[in-house]
């Protein structure tokens, strides 16, 4: 009886310790600034955390990364070449 006390014991300990480093990877992750947050390569294991702590963070990530993705639209066939005016060029998005 003495062992299987000892051996649940154990197990509750070992589980105890595993929740609270993952508690503490998640907080400290949450606290660092968005434009370091995702440089690293494990941006993709934090930003799991992220989506759970911290949502707002996670969709302020998503955005940025959606707008520094995003392209230039073409230019239609018959759009005239009205891009050059006075020697500068103009980029209208």
């Amino acid at each position: 009886m003495d062992e299987a006390i000892g051996v649940i014991m154990l197990v509750g300990v070992l589980l105890l310790a595993g929740t609270a480093v993952i508690v503490l990877v998640a907080f400290a992750f949450s606290r660092m600034p968005i434009d370091t947050k995702y440089e690293s390569a494990g941006a993709g294991l934090g930003g799991a955390f992220d989506a759970v702590w911290s949502p707002t963070a996670h969709e302020a990530g998503m955005e940025r990364d959606r707008q520094t993705q995003r392209t230039a639209p073409a230019p239609s066939p018959g759009d005239p070449p009205d891009a050059l005016g006075d020697g500068r060029i103009r980029i209208d998005i």
